[in-house]
């Protein structure tokens, strides 16, 4: 979303940046001591999300429950003291199209996910209806893949962003009603936008022609291999940007860049297995584990060819020749910037969307590999070294990944679509 806000500052627009207290009290804890002059044109705003400050924001149904009944006033409000013209909302928050709608203002959508979830989201109601899940989320049919439309790419029902939370013991109904409620909100305008591409997502965006792709949206730096002192605006993570000099030491392509965002967790025992898995492939890797985890490295782990930092530039490591694979959790700004960038992925979802993109990556794109559980249900080091060792012999996969970063995600229609977008917020 703040790429997005870049954009539409560098055509001319003025940008307000709505967040919720919560996640503003951490964004501009991160911000930049000095930014350019296009970030000075986006001022950064919060309302309430609703919840106290015990409540537990990762309790998703919760926090969905809560956001319907709270957030509409405080929007309301805070676009007639803002003197805000023009909505673009995260598909996840469409219900604002509505407060829009009552105040006589136009709006759109954007979702930062991919075209094929943006169009799944839109189909819940539809899903519930046909029969194909209950209202709970749970699955009503035996298949084991369904289409939303006729000839479009067919979606495993294994995938589902939301079972794997259901699993968990979460209230998916909650969730299930919020999102029909953006899905109905969507309506309300023509004007759906996605950070994607025609090349990637072909099937998809013909069968939702209203779905107009804007992507990639990557942060625009002037240099990327430099290793720049400037950090990325809106990252909630301090990046450690020393790991730019280390990966000019590193030959080309010899490097496994090991990254799986910002809330897979691992319990000890995986962990220890991860750690020792990079061991064992006795190569070159940047690995980031973030301050929050809690985990003990193994007395046998020796990461003498590694660095390990807590966060790091992401587009810019992606970009460095020194860069051989992407070990991911395949959220999909991950998997945009891995695949503009021409990198193979190891794959290792964690929940949500992350676990369709996996199999788009394996499967349909066939630029990467997945990892198998042992009986266990733990992924051993002997798996990781095995897989890593796969794919960067893979010469196949490589190419394939190459041609990607040069031939497949053309910005000209995209940037045709975003021109779209500017002028009806000018017009």
């Amino acid at each position: 979303m703040m790429i997005l806000s870049q954009k539409l500052v560098e055509n001319g627009c003025k940008v307000v940046f709505l967040n919720t207290e919560f996640n503003h009290k951490r964004m501009v804890s991160c911000m930049v001591e000095q930014q350019d002059e296009e970030d000075s044109l986006i001022k950064l705003v919060s309302i309430p999300d609703g919840l106290g400050g015990d409540d537990h924001r990762k309790d998703l149904a919760k926090v969905c429950d809560v956001i319907l009944s709270t957030m509409p006033h405080a929007l309301e409000n805070l676009i007639t003291q803002e003197n805000i013209r023009f909505i673009v909302a995260d598909v996840n928050m469409g219900w604002s199209l509505k407060v829009g709608c009552r105040l006589g203002i136009k709006g759109a959508l954007f979702s930062p996910a991919s075209a094929a979830m943006f169009a799944l989201v839109y189909n819940i109601p539809r899903l519930i209806h046909d029969g194909i899940i209950n209202s709970d989320g749970s699955l009503l049919t035996t298949k084991k893949t369904i289409q939303l439309s006729p000839g479009m790419l067919e979606i495993d029902t294994g995938t589902l962003f939301w079972l794997k939370l259901l699993d968990d013991g979460m209230n998916i109904k909650q969730i299930l009603n919020y999102l029909e409620a953006c899905a109905r909100s969507s309506d309300l305008t023509e004007l759906w936008f996605c950070n994607t591409t025609y090349e990637l997502e072909p099937r998809v965006l013909t069968f939702f022609p209203k779905i107009l792709p804007i992507g990639p949206l990557l942060r625009n730096y002037s240099n990327m291999n430099a290793s720049s002192s400037t950090r990325s605006m809106g990252q909630l993570w301090e990046e450690d940007l020393s790991c730019m000099s280390w990966l000019d030491q590193q030959p080309r392509s010899s490097v496994i860049y090991v990254a799986f965002g910002s809330h897979t967790r691992f319990d000890q025992n995986q962990f220890n297995e991860l750690a020792l898995g990079l061991d064992l492939t006795d190569r070159p890797f940047l690995w980031v584990v973030r301050q929050d985890n809690n985990m003990a490295y193994p007395n046998e782990f020796q990461g003498n060819k590694g660095k390990i930092v807590q966060w790091a530039p992401q587009q810019k490591v992606l970009n460095h020749s020194a860069i051989a694979s992407f070990f991911s959790h395949c959220g999909w700004n991950s998997t945009m910037e891995g695949l503009c960038n021409g990198v193979p992925f190891l794959c290792w979802p964690y929940f949500a969307d992350q676990l369709y993109n996996k199999v788009y990556i394996c499967d349909e794109l066939k630029v990467g590999m997945g990892l198998d559980l042992g009986e266990n249900g733990v992924v051993s080091r002997w798996e990781i070294k095995k897989k890593l060792d796969q794919l960067l012999s893979d010469v196949n996969m490589r190419t394939r990944s190459l041609k990607f970063k040069e031939n497949q995600l053309d910005k000209g229609r995209s940037s045709e679509n975003l021109n779209k977008l500017v002028e009806w917020i000018k017009g």
